[in-house]
């Protein structure tokens, strides 16, 4: 007798655990900032009208019953797993999971985590991430089954159960009672569940409407005599810092260490005779996904997804980079994040593409950055711009020591000290680590700062020690940082500065209203990132072309 009542106390237990799980899947928000107690204290109709079904089956449809609960619960395990994944895109990009598109993103991370926690800790994680979600997707179901199971065993006491939860569901619903901001009556995870499929038809429309876009380039018509005239026999180095966004200049608790980077820098600009100009871009992406930015800002396209960037990189689109190639540089990217090879940089045209494997670096990994930032300037001076008696040189560089986690950030050494890295031997360690840093926010935020000026120092320094009067350098962040820094909705802009050697260069932009020095005011214009691609050309164009790519600008 006692063993049977333990059975059934273990029964028990075990059914309203699965109607917890249930319950939380179906009202759990997929906003962290919604994780709120009042966001559990609602009544969901999805529940409601799957035990009804499942009572309201005869036993002779027994077999139809089985595929309602199936589906039902493979459809609310799918529902729960694109909500944790919303968790984690919203902390991270500011925005939720899409389904369409982002599982693109699968490899990149994988890269990324690997990238940033080396070794056995960053395989238990992504083993931790992994198994989690399957997971999700077997215990839901079994979860809603032995729910079901259990309202068919106890038919009467569900019964009444639903003559009275029903009733109640339809009176909180008309009377709008909520708990907090949210209604009582809930249809979360079925509104949420439409929303998923909703938004196929804007995709695919979207997804028209940019090849469209695409193949409309008034970049393909300029005359190559005329091309970048302004810019001839310059070296042009369009780079990227890493998560250098507007919340690194206006925000209180962040700007102190950034400004003081940038004041240093304009004195040192000054000595050494150059002149820089600042503005504003807003970004397409945010937290991550810089390539988005990178390809927005050379193709003169507005491109927020990967859906948009995988079509892109199909195309014959002019960017900046194959404008310089045509109109006589040599065009080289240098991308330390890169660990093998890059297809997709075949359709920006460069004539040559270094990466952690090619650029001479012998020094150690600083986590996820494969080499510090002063060194990735210094081997693109040494490989390319020091070579006697060549063409003027196009190159994009890609920082990356303020990409997250910014742990580990280098300290900046003599520029003549850099050499092929070997000095960084042993400075990894002595430098805070994610483990370190990660377990307090402020401290994150602290590290994020420090990571910006080191890139941003590291760009100076290297100006200082090479810049002459036929240097040229669009220097400008590619997104803002995660929300852990950026907090939500700061926006997407990014700073963008021009610094050159001759001051005819800066003259030349004069007339887009940015302010001088390395720092943009609050005053300063902002444009979405693909302007930037026509209006460089119109103000570096000689006046024949001028009009045409005015026109893409617009």
């Amino acid at each position: 007798m006692q063993t049977v009542q333990r059975r059934r106390a273990r029964s028990g237990l075990l059914t309203l655990l699965a109607l917890g799980l249930v319950v939380l899947a179906l009202l759990a928000p997929n906003h962290l900032e919604d994780m709120t107690p009042a966001a559990f204290l609602r009544l969901p109709v999805e529940l409601l009208v799957l035990v009804a079904l499942v009572l309201a089956l005869p036993d002779r449809m027994a077999r139809g019953r089985r595929l309602l609960v199936a589906a039902a619960g493979g459809l609310l395990a799918l529902v729960t797993v694109f909500k944790l994944l919303d968790l984690g895109f919203y902390q991270a990009l500011n925005r939720p999971f899409d389904p369409m598109i982002d599982w693109r993103y699968g490899a990149d991370l994988v890269e990324t985590v690997r990238g940033s926690a080396p070794g056995a800790l960053g395989v238990v994680l992504l083993a931790g991430a992994v198994v989690s979600l399957l997971a999700t997707l077997l215990v839901v179901p079994l979860a809603v089954a032995r729910v079901t199971r259990a309202a068919r065993a106890h038919r009467p006491v569900a019964v009444r159960l639903l003559a009275v939860l029903a009733p109640l569901w339809l009176v909180l619903s008309l009377l709008g009672v909520r708990a907090g901001s949210v209604p009582v009556a809930s249809e979360a995870a079925a509104a949420y569940a439409y929303g998923q499929v909703a938004r196929v038809p804007s995709q695919l429309r979207d997804q028209r409407e940019f090849a469209r876009a695409a193949a409309d380039d008034p970049a393909r018509d300029l005359d190559p005599d005329g091309l970048l005239a302004g810019l001839r026999g310059k070296d042009v180095l369009l780079v990227f810092v890493e998560s250098y966004g507007r919340v690194a200049l206006d925000d209180p608790g962040l700007s102190d260490g950034v400004a003081a980077a940038l004041e240093e820098g304009d004195q040192t600009l000054s000595r050494r005779g150059l002149t820089a100009r600042s503005g504003w871009l807003t970004s397409p992406t945010f937290g991550a996904l810089s390539w988005l930015a990178h390809s927005s800002l050379q193709a003169g396209l507005w491109v927020d997804s990967q859906q948009r960037y995988d079509h892109l990189v199909t195309t014959d689109r002019e960017t900046l980079t194959s404008l310089f190639g045509s109109a006589g540089w040599r065009t080289v990217a240098a991308v330390p994040a890169n660990t093998r090879d890059w297809p997709q940089g075949e359709f920006y045209g460069f004539d040559r593409v270094y990466d952690s494997r090619t650029l001479g670096y012998r020094g150690p990994r600083f986590g996820y950055p494969t080499m510090p930032d002063q060194f990735t300037l210094d081997a693109v001076q040494h490989l390319e711009l020091a070579a006697p008696d060549r063409q003027p040189v196009m190159a994009e560089i890609d920082l990356i020591s303020s990409h997250a986690p910014w742990s580990r950030t280098p300290r900046l050494i003599p520029q003549d000290s850099v050499g092929d890295g070997s000095i960084y031997a042993g400075m990894p360690d002595t430098l805070p680590s994610e483990a370190d840093i990660w377990p307090d926010a402020d401290r994150v935020r602290a590290a994020y700062a420090g990571a910006v000026a080191y890139s941003l120092r590291s760009v100076v320094a290297h100006l200082e020690a090479y810049a002459d009067e036929d240097t040229v350098v669009v220097m400008l962040g590619d997104h803002q940082p995660a929300t852990i820094v950026s907090g939500h909705d700061p926006g997407h802009d990014v700073p963008v500065t021009i610094i050159a050697g001759d001051p005819a260069v800066t003259d030349r932009v004069a007339a887009w209203g940015w302010d001088d020095g390395l720092r943009p005011s609050d005053e300063a214009p902002v444009w979405r990132m693909d302007a930037f691609r026509d209006r460089f050309l119109a103000a570096f164009g000689d006046e024949r072309q001028t009009g045409t790519a005015q026109a893409g600008a617009g």
